[in-house]
C-alpha cells in the first residue's frame, strides 16, 4: 500500500513538470497596440529565458503582481552573473511588480541596478519613467512603508529622484516634467528661496514649455513671498517689479487676468517706500540724523508718488531740514498732477508783437523778444560812458567818502 502511494505521488509530480514545461512551451508575447489591446507577438520556445520572462509579463498584465515577481526572482538568481541580455528586461519586470504590490521603495533598487548597468538598452527610459512617477508621488506626500505601515517621511526621496531624472536625461520630456514638480514641491512647501531658483532653472532650460506661464507666475509670487515686512531687506520687491513688467509685456491678457498690472506694481512700490521709511525711522531712533536725512531723500527721489514720499516731506519741514530743488519739485509735481488744471491758452496781443509781424504769414512771424534781466549792485559804481573818438578822456571825479559806515540790512 506505502509502495503504490509512492508511484502515484511519482506520477503526479512527473505529470505537474510536463504541465509546467507546456504551458511554458506554450507562453506567448504580448504587447500592447496603440488602441490600448494586448497582441500576440511571438510564442517561444520551452524553457528559454524568453519563456520566462514571457509568463512574467502575463501574469503582471493579468494582475498577478505576486506571481510575477516570484517567477522572475528565480531566472534572476540563476543568471545574475552571466550578463545576460535579458536582465535589463527582468529587472524591470520585477520592479513593476514590486510597484504594483506597494513595496514602491524596493523597486528602486532593480530601477537603479538597471540605470546604473544598462543604459544602452530600451528599457533604461522606461527604469527613469518609473522613477520619475515615484519621485512625483513622494513629494505629492505618500509615505514609506515600515513594518508594513505608511508612517516615514519619503519627500526627501522623492526630491533626489526628481533632480536625478532630470541629471539623466536633460533637455527631454521627462526633465521637463520633473523640473516643473520639482518647482512646484518647493513653492507648496513655502521654500520660497529653492522654489525662486527652481522656477529660474526651468525657465531658462524649456523656454518653450507648456508650463512656462505658470512658472513665470509662480516665480513672481515667491519672489513677493521672500519680502517679510519693511523690517527686512527689500531687495526682492525690486525684483518682483522687474518680473511682473516683463510678464505683462510679453502676456498682456493673462498678466491682466492674474493680476500682474498697474495695481500690483503700485503695491510694490508702496512696500518699498515703507522699508526705506522704517530704515530711516530706526536711524532717527539712534540720533543719526546724517543718515536718516539721506534714506528720505533717496525715498522722495525713488518713491515720489507713495504715502511715505509725503510723509517724508512732512519730517523734513517739520525738522527744518533743507531740501534739494529737483527732489522737491518732483515730489510736488507727482503730488499735484492730477490736481492742476490744463493750462489755459493765451492768444498774442497784436500790440505787443515785433516790428513786422502783423504783416509776417503764420510760419515767418518772429519769435517774441524776451527782455534779459541783469542783476545789478545798488553799492556798485556806475560805469561812466565811454568817450567819443578823438576826444581827450575826463578824469573820474572820486567819489565822497561816507562820514559813517552804512548800516548792514
Amino acid at each position: 500500500m506505502t509502495r503504490r502511494k509512492h508511484i502515484n505521488l511519482l506520477i503526479g509530480t512527473t505529470c505537474a513538470g510536463l504541465i509546467v514545461a507546456h504551458a511554458l512551451a506554450q507562453s506567448p508575447e504580448y504587447r500592447m497596440d496603440e488602441s490600448g489591446n494586448w497582441v500576440l507577438v511571438s510564442t517561444p520556445a520551452a524553457g528559454s529565458d524568453e519563456a520566462v520572462i514571457a509568463v512574467a509579463r502575463k501574469d503582471l498584465a493579468e494582475d498577478r503582481p505576486a506571481d510575477a515577481r516570484r517567477v522572475i526572482s528565480e531566472w534572476i538568481e540563476r543568471n545574475d552573473r552571466t550578463r545576460n541580455p535579458r536582465m535589463a528586461e527582468a529587472l524591470l519586470i520585477r520592479g513593476d511588480a514590486q510597484t504594483a504590490e506597494g513595496e514602491e521603495y524596493e523597486a528602486l533598487y532593480d530601477y537603479e541596478r538597471l540605470i546604473k548597468e544598462f543604459p544602452a538598452t530600451p528599457s533604461f527610459v522606461t527604469a527613469i519613467e518609473r522613477e520619475l512617477d515615484i519621485g512625483v508621488r513622494y513629494c505629492a506626500g505618500l509615505r514609506r512603508k515600515f513594518l508594513g505601515v505608511r508612517v516615514l517621511d519619503a519627500a526627501d526621496i522623492g526630491e533626489e529622484l526628481l533632480i536625478r531624472v532630470q541629471e539623466r536625461m536633460p533637455a527631454s520630456r521627462l526633465a521637463e516634467r520633473a523640473g516643473i514638480e520639482l518647482a512646484d514641491y518647493y513653492y507648496r512647501e513655502r521654500n520660497l528661496d529653492l522654489a525662486v531658483d527652481a522656477y529660474d532653472l526651468f525657465i531658462q532650460n524649456y523656454p518653450k514649455s507648456q508650463y512656462l506661464q505658470r512658472a513665470m507666475q509662480r516665480r513672481i509670487y515667491a519672489t513677493i513671498g521672500r519680502f517679510k515686512g519693511p523690517r527686512y531687506d527689500g531687495s526682492a520687491l525690486i525684483d518682483a517689479k522687474i518680473l511682473t513688467r516683463r510678464y505683462a509685456a510679453l502676456y498682456p491678457a493673462e498678466a491682466q487676468q492674474a493680476g500682474l498690472d498697474d495695481g500690483l506694481l503700485t503695491r510694490l512700490d508702496e512696500s518699498s517706500a515703507e522699508e526705506l521709511m522704517e530704515s530711516a525711522t530706526w536711524y532717527l531712533r539712534r540720533d543719526d540724523d546724517v543718515s536718516a536725512r539721506y534714506i528720505l531723500k533717496r525715498l522722495i527721489r525713488e518713491h515720489p508718488k507713495t504715502s511715505a514720499a509725503q510723509k517724508a516731506l512732512g519730517m523734513f519741514e517739520e525738522r527744518g531740514w533743507a531740501l534739494s530743488s529737483p527732489a522737491k519739485k518732483s515730489a510736488a509735481d507727482d503730488a499735484s498732477k492730477q490736481e492742476m488744471p490744463a493750462p489755459a491758452r493765451v492768444e498774442p496781443d497784436p500790440k505787443s508783437a515785433a516790428p513786422g509781424a502783423e504783416n509776417a504769414k503764420p510760419d515767418e512771424r518772429p519769435p517774441p523778444v524776451t527782455p534779459r534781466r541783469v542783476r545789478t549792485d545798488p553799492d556798485a559804481p556806475k560805469a561812466e560812458p565811454s568817450p567819443a573818438p578823438g576826444s581827450t578822456p575826463s578824469t573820474p571825479p572820486t567819489p565822497p567818502t561816507p562820514a559813517t559806515e552804512p548800516t548792514k540790512p
